[in-house]
Order: C-alpha cells, then structure tokens, then sequence
C-alpha cells in the first residue's frame, strides 16, 4: 500500500512540474481565496529584491505550488506510520515551508536598509535638479526612470495618485511609510510644500529643500564611514585575538616540550 502511495505521489509530481495537469488555470479560477494568504506587504518585500523584473503574484503563486508539491511529498512518507505527532509535524512544516520564502525576502529588505538608506539622499539630489526646471509631479514622473529599482514602484503609485487628482499630503506619506528611512517623512513634507508653493516663493523653498538633501548626504557619508570604521575596528580586533590566541598555544607547546 505504502508503494502504491509513493508511486501515486510520484505521478502527480511529475504531472504537476511538466504543466499537464494545469495548476495555473486553478490558481487563476481560485485568486480570491488564494490572496486571502499573502502577506500584506509581499509585494513591497518582492519588489525590493527583485524591482520589476518579478512579478509579485506569479512569484507568489509559484509559492503556493512548491509548498503544495513538497508538502504532498512529506505527507506520502508520513503515511506508512501515520499517527497524531505526525499530523502535527507535518502542519509544523506546511506552515514553515509556507512562510520560509516571505522570511527570507524579509530577512534580505532588514539586510539592505541600511543601503536604502544611503540611496534615499542621491536619489532626492536628482530629484531636486529635476525640480529647478519643472513642477513637482512632473519631476517625480521623470524621476522614475533613474532611480534606484526599489523605489520605482512606490514613485509610481505616488504619481498615479498624484496625476488622478489627489492633491493632499496622504500619496507623499504613504511613500514615506513604505520606506522607513532615515528622515523620509520629513523630506517628503518639504516635497510636498514645494509643489504647493507659488511660483515666486519656489526658489526659497528649494533652497530649504537642497539644504535638507545636503545634509542626509553628509549624514549617509558619517553612517558609511563609520561602518568601515567599525568594521576596521572588527577585523583589527578577531586578528589580535588569533594572534595572542596562536602565541599563547605555540608558548604553551613550547613549555610542555621543555617539561617533556
């Protein structure tokens, strides 16, 4: 009974990975109940990996079929001795292997905001040129295109409701949740007091703004260089440590030969 199980869920792996069965038709007929378990910020962590190059939903429906597939797998081998800890174990391991690849995307944005942070002021000093020669929005629009790829799509969403007719602050904020980095908020109230601001007073509201950029830019560059410092200081430190720890060994070898 227990060959006939593995053979079966052999078949049906293969039918599954050669596409003859039609997975993607019962994920597309069953989307609704199939978002009902992203997480709601998958789409931010895939994006800011990967940019545009992946889609979030076909990655996360590529999730859902590996979890499937590898959880059949463990649920065949658990059968020849099927018991109340294994029921438990195997939904132990449907949920991590589930949740494994949202952690790991979570893991890698935690890993880099420190580098997001670094290219939040670069990417505003552009941003600021831009805005000597045009309006706000227009300078965000023609922003997109050079900025870093983890920024596009929240650049894009903001000025989607920008040029739909929603002149408040709320697009600016939301841009400013969506990266938590050092000062967004602020920044992007200055942004948006500069596209508020009439024609005449522009100028000493960019200038407050080219201000505020200068000074994240000189901020990221002490964070930077404190990094290597500190990571200097690291190195310096683990090659004293072998060091001492290698002439205590090589004195103490010593002394037993002498003794010997």
């Amino acid at each position: 009974m227990f060959e006939i199980l593995i053979i079966a869920g052999l078949i049906a792996f293969d039918l599954i990975y050669t596409n003859t069965v039609n997975t993607n038709q019962f994920l597309t007929e069953n989307d609704v109940y199939i978002k009902m378990l992203k997480e709601k910020d998958w789409d931010f962590y895939v994006a800011a990996k990967y940019g545009d190059k992946v889609d979030p939903d076909e990655y996360f429906n590529k999730r859902i079929k590996d979890t499937f597939m590898i959880s059949a797998v463990i649920t065949i081998l658990l059968l020849a001795d099927f018991s109340f800890i294994n029921l438990v174990f195997l939904i132990v391991m449907v949920y991590f292997i589930f949740k494994m690849p949202y952690s790991n995307l979570r893991s890698y944005y935690k890993r880099y905001m420190s580098k997001i942070d670094q290219m939040l002021p670069y990417y505003l000093k552009g941003l600021e040129i831009l805005c000597q020669n045009y309006t706000v929005p227009v300078a965000l629009a023609r922003s997109i295109e050079d900025a870093p790829d983890i920024f596009k799509p929240g650049l894009r969403t903001m000025v989607e409701r920008i040029n739909s007719g929603d002149s408040s602050i709320q697009p600016y904020m939301d841009f400013a949740q969506q990266y938590p980095v050092r000062d967004s908020m602020r920044m992007m109230r200055l942004l948006y007091r500069l596209g508020l601001g009439a024609q005449e007073n522009k100028y000493q509201q960019l200038i407050m703004f080219s201000k505020s950029v200068s000074s994240l830019q000189n901020k990221a560059r002490e964070d930077k260089y404190k990094k290597r410092l500190s990571k200097m200081e690291k190195k310096t430190m683990v090659m004293l440590v072998a060091t001492g720890g290698g002439s205590m060994v090589v004195l103490l070898m010593a002394m037993m030969f002498l003794m010997g």
